[in-house]
C-alpha cells in the first residue's frame, strides 16, 4: 500500500442464508410411495378375488389379471416420459385417476356381471387401466425423489443409486402392507366393494396431498386449482359410491338372483344366498353358484346317497353337505347309527338349521342325535382321522362342488382319495359327485382315473332331469336366459380293491322318488357311453381338471 494512504479493509461477500435442506421432503415422498404401493396391490388383489368369485377358476383369473397388469405397467412407464418435465402435476393427476379407477373397479365389475351377464372383458380392461397408471408412477416418483435428494458435493458420487434404492424399498414394503391388509382387514371389515372405495379415497388423499403440500412451489396457480378440483371430485364420487354401496349391492343381487332373495349373508368362507317365494321351495347359492335347487334337489341327493348305502352303512361320513340334504337321505335308512358331516363353512350349517324353508327341505336332519357336525377342512381332517386308527366308516359320501372349481380341486386329488381309503372299512363304499357326464366328460373321467389310481374300483352312473340354470360347473349359469347349467349330474360309486361295487339300492329304506334298479342300470349305460381315451389322474402338484 502506498505510504500516506489509509487502506480500506477487504470486503467480504454477504453471508448467505442457509438453504433449507432438500432432504426434508424425502420422508413425505417415501411415505406416499408406501401408501400408493399398498393401494396398488389392493386393487390388484381385489380384481383377482372378485373375478374368481364372479367367473370362477381362480388360477386363470389370477394369471390374466397379473399378466395384463404387469404388461400395462411397462406401457405406463413409457407413456410417463412425456410428463417428467412436469412431474408434480403429472403425478397428482395420475394418482387421482388411479384412485377413481381402482376404487370403482369392484363396483363396475360386479355391475357388468349383474346386468350384462359378462365380466371377463371388464376384468381385462380394468387390469390394463390400473396397470398403466401404476406404471406411470415409477418414473414420476423418481423425478420427485431426485428433487428431494441431497446434491452431491465436488468429487462425490451422484446419489441416484440411493434414490432408486429408497424408492423401491418403500414400494416393496408398501406392497407387503397392502397384501396383508386386503385379506385380514379390508375384506372382513369392509367387504369387497366398500374396501375398494376406501382404498381409492386413501390413494387420492395421499397422492394429492403430497403434490399440493410438498411440491406446491413447483405448480402454477392454474395447476394447483386443477389438481385441487380433480381430487375433490374424485373424493366426492368415491364418498357418494360408498354411501350408496348397500343399495347398489341389493339391486345387483336382485338382478343376479331375481326378486325373491330371502337371505343373503357373507360368511368367513363365502357368500350364501337363499332365494324363493314364501310357498315355493328355496334355492341355495354358494358364491353365486346354485348348489341346491329346491325344485329337483332330491334327484341329485338320492342318486348321490342311496347307491352307496347298498351294503353295511352303520357309520357314514359326509364330506361337504352342509345344506343337510345328503344327511336327510342317509337318515332314511334304518341301519344308520352315526353320521359325521365335515363342512368347512359353519354359516351354511347354521342357515340349514335355522332357516325355516331350508330346514323343512332337509327334514331338520341336523336335529337328529345321530348327526355330528365337524367344521374343518376335509383334507386336513381326514389326515388326522387316518392317523387315528379307530376312525372307520362303512360309507363315505363326497358332496362337493365340481372339481373344475379351483378351491375344491384338492378334494378330488389322488392324495385325498388315498386318505378316504384309510378311513373306509374293508367293505366300505365311496360315492363321489364328479360333475356333468355329458357337458364335461374329460373332467368326469379324470375323477374316475384319479379314484382308480388311489386303489379304488369304480362304477360310473349319472342322474338327469336337472332344472334349468343349475350351475354346478366352474362357470355360473345365466339364470335370466335359463341356460348355462349342465343337464345332468355325474357320479362314481367306488370301493377299495379291484372289484367294482354293485350298483343297487338298499332294502332298509323307502324307495327313492327318482331311482329304481332300471333307472340305475340306464344311468350306468348312459355314463359309460361317454367314456373316451384314458385320462391321467389328478394330484396335488399336478391338477388336471378343466375342459
Amino acid at each position: 500500500m502506498p505510504p500516506g494512504r489509509v487502506g480500506r479493509p477487504p470486503t467480504r461477500p454477504p453471508a448467505r442464508r442457509p438453504a433449507r435442506p432438500r432432504g426434508t421432503a424425502r420422508f413425505p415422498v417415501l411415505a406416499v410411495v408406501f401408501v400408493c404401493a399398498a393401494c396398488g396391490l389392493v386393487y390388484e388383489l381385489e380384481l383377482v378375488a372378485l373375478a374368481s368369485y364372479l367367473i370362477g377358476d381362480s388360477v386363470t383369473q389370477a394369471s390374466v389379471v397379473l399378466s395384463v397388469m404387469v404388461f400395462a405397467m411397462g406401457v405406463g412407464s413409457l407413456l410417463a416420459k412425456r410428463l417428467r418435465c412436469r412431474a408434480a402435476v403429472g403425478f397428482g393427476l395420475v394418482e387421482a385417476g388411479l384412485a377413481l379407477v381402482g376404487g370403482c373397479s369392484a363396483m363396475a365389475l360386479y355391475a357388468a356381471f349383474a346386468w350384462l351377464g359378462e365380466s371377463r372383458y371388464v376384468v381385462v380392461a380394468f387390469s390394463l387401466a390400473i396397470g398403466v397408471l401404476i406404471g406411470a408412477e415409477i418414473p414420476l416418483l423418481m423425478s420427485l425423489m431426485q428433487r428431494t435428494g441431497r446434491r452431491a458435493g465436488p468429487g462425490e458420487p451422484d446419489d441416484a443409486a440411493g434414490t432408486v434404492a429408497d424408492l423401491f424399498a418403500a414400494d416393496y414394503v408398501g406392497a407387503l402392507a397392502g397384501g396383508l391388509a386386503f385379506p385380514f382387514l379390508l375384506l372382513p371389515w369392509l367387504g369387497q366393494l366398500t374396501g375398494a372405495l376406501v382404498t381409492g379415497a386413501v390413494n387420492a388423499v395421499a397422492g394429492g396431498g403430497l403434490v399440493l403440500r410438498v411440491f406446491r412451489h413447483d405448480l402454477t396457480a392454474r395447476s394447483r386449482t386443477l389438481l385441487l378440483a380433480v381430487n375433490l371430485c374424485v373424493l366426492a364420487l368415491l364418498a357418494t359410491a360408498t354411501v350408496l354401496v348397500d343399495d347398489f349391492e341389493q339391486a345387483a343381487r336382485r338382478a343376479v338372483y331375481g326378486d325373491h332373495v330371502r337371505v343373503a349373508v357373507h360368511t368367513d368362507v363365502q357368500e350364501v344366498v337363499v332365494t324363493g317365494g314364501p310357498e315355493g321351495p328355496p334355492d341355495l347359492f354358494l358364491d353365486g353358484r346354485l348348489r341346491v335347487a329346491g325344485q329337483d334337489e332330491y334327484r341329485y341327493h338320492e342318486a348321490l346317497v342311496h347307491p352307496a348305502m347298498n351294503g353295511p352303512h352303520a357309520r357314514v361320513l359326509i364330506v361337504g353337505g352342509g345344506d343337510g340334504m345328503a344327511v336327510r337321505e342317509v337318515l332314511r335308512h334304518s341301519g344308520v347309527r352315526s353320521v359325521t358331516v365335515v363342512e368347512l363353512d359353519p354359516g351354511v350349517v347354521r342357515l340349514a338349521r335355522t332357516d325355516p324353508a331350508l330346514a323343512r327341505l332337509n327334514g331338520r336332519a341336523f336335529r337328529d342325535p345321530r348327526v355330528r357336525v365337524v367344521h374343518a377342512d376335509a383334507f386336513h381332517w381326514l389326515r388326522g382321522a387316518a392317523d387315528r386308527a379307530r376312525e372307520r366308516y362303512d360309507v363315505v359320501v363326497s358332496d362337493l362342488p365340481d372339481p373344475g372349481i379351483t378351491p375344491s380341486t384338492k378334494l378330488y386329488s389322488q392324495e385325498f382319495y388315498g386318505l378316504v381309503a384309510r378311513v373306509l372299512s374293508g367293505s366300505g363304499r365311496l360315492s363321489v359327485h364328479a360333475g356333468s357326464v355329458t357337458d364335461r366328460p374329460r373332467t368326469y373321467w379324470t375323477v374316475d382315473a384319479t379314484l382308480r389310481a388311489a386303489g379304488f374300483a369304480t362304477r360310473p352312473y349319472s342322474a338327469s332331469g336337472r332344472a334349468p340354470g343349475f350351475a354346478a360347473g366352474p362357470d355360473r349359469a345365466d339364470r335370466r336366459s335359463g341356460t348355462g347349467g349342465p343337464g345332468d349330474w355325474g357320479f362314481l360309486l367306488a370301493a377299495p380293491g379291484t372289484r367294482p361295487p354293485v350298483l343297487g339300492l338298499a332294502p332298509d329304506a323307502p324307495r327313492p322318488r327318482s331311482l329304481d334298479a332300471d333307472v340305475l342300470e340306464a344311468a350306468a349305460l348312459r355314463a359309460e357311453r361317454t367314456r373316451g381315451a384314458g385320462q391321467p389322474p389328478s394330484t396335488l402338484v399336478h391338477p388336471r381338471y378343466g375342459d
